[in-house]
């Protein structure tokens, strides 16, 4: 497991594919009563992907990213060859289409929400931002002037810059007022660090101290980082987000699922509706494919493919 995480690290993926991939293996290896991969192939691979199919009834797509797990183990860690994969079945993903939201329907979420949680909300629905992506702005990420929004790191580890909406922009100010007084306490107090990416804390001592580095929207609680043992603040969990979304959903009386991820796929679709190029938005979304930003083409709420029914006429 050392040797995995090893790997990916050099390859520098995130966190939370070293956690997933990391994860997989060690499932794969106890299925197997902790054979050693090496001695295993693609009979051992198949039955792995076969109980969590109709043992465990997984999705598709988390079984697809066992299955990637496995094979990265194979093909990177251990450098074997693999003559079985031509034969390895992918699990099909069903298409399905995302669950948007009316403009009504927003005003309606977005009124049961206040506070911390509401400005996060507002900024998922009014920037297309997803939610890690917002929780990890840091102050030097906000342009005011510009009305932009710098996403550093997002999705396949790229960079793009998105809209900042008009009404957001004196919320923003006051939120990263208070957030400066608590960052300057403190510091006051010997406290004050956050984490940086890769290796910029040794290229940059004190980097971590100073202001444009801070989240926007830190977590309530300081912890001490094992390696440094520098007293840091942590971004906002999720969990918190996606708690205070649910209350809100139920007191609204919503009747769709709605995710933190849902104003995100609103905000597309109600760009679409108003008439932006799919381009403009595939940009702001940070798509690699303008494929996948063709999927709100599919949800406009002006019904399928904007047909009107014979019925109503």
């Amino acid at each position: 497991m050392d040797r995995v995480r090893q790997a990916i690290r050099l390859r520098h993926l995130s966190r939370r594919t070293e956690k997933a991939y990391s994860g997989w293996i060690k499932r794969f290896i106890l299925f197997h009563r902790k054979q050693h991969p090496a001695a295993m192939g693609g009979a051992e691979v198949t039955a792995f992907l076969s109980s969590l199919a109709s043992d465990r009834h997984v999705s598709a797509s988390t079984q697809n990213q066992a299955l990637a797990a496995v094979l990265f183990l194979y093909q990177v860690v251990l450098e074997q060859p693999l003559p079985w994969l031509d034969g390895m079945v992918h699990a099909k993903r069903p298409a399905r289409l995302p669950v948007v939201l009316t403009r009504d329907e927003v005003r309606a979420l977005l009124e049961h929400m206040e506070g911390t949680p509401g400005l996060v909300a507002r900024l998922l629905y009014g920037a297309g931002l997803r939610l890690l992506e917002a929780l990890t702005m840091r102050a030097k990420d906000i342009d005011f002037e510009k009305r932009a929004i710098v996403v550093r790191d997002g999705k396949g580890r790229k960079d793009r810059v998105t809209v900042l909406p008009a009404s957001l922009i004196e919320p923003l100010k006051q939120e990263t007022a208070r957030v400066w007084e608590q960052h300057r306490h403190d510091v006051e107090r010997g406290d004050g660090w956050v984490a940086l990416p890769d290796a910029l804390g040794v290229k940059y001592p004190n980097a971590g101290r100073e202001w444009g580095w801070q989240w926007i929207f830190p977590a309530t609680r300081n912890y001490v980082d094992p390696s440094t043992r520098q007293r840091r603040r942590h971004h906002l969990h999720e969990t918190v987000i996606q708690r205070c979304l649910k209350v809100a959903r139920l007191a609204a009386r919503l009747a769709k699922p709605a995710t933190p991820h849902t104003l995100r796929h609103s905000f597309a679709t109600h760009l679409l509706e108003d008439g932006y190029d799919i381009r403009t938005i595939q940009e702001l979304l940070g798509h690699q494919d303008v494929s996948t930003t063709m999927i709100y083409t599919h949800v406009l709420n002006r019904g399928p493919h904007g047909i009107r029914s014979p019925l109503d006429r």
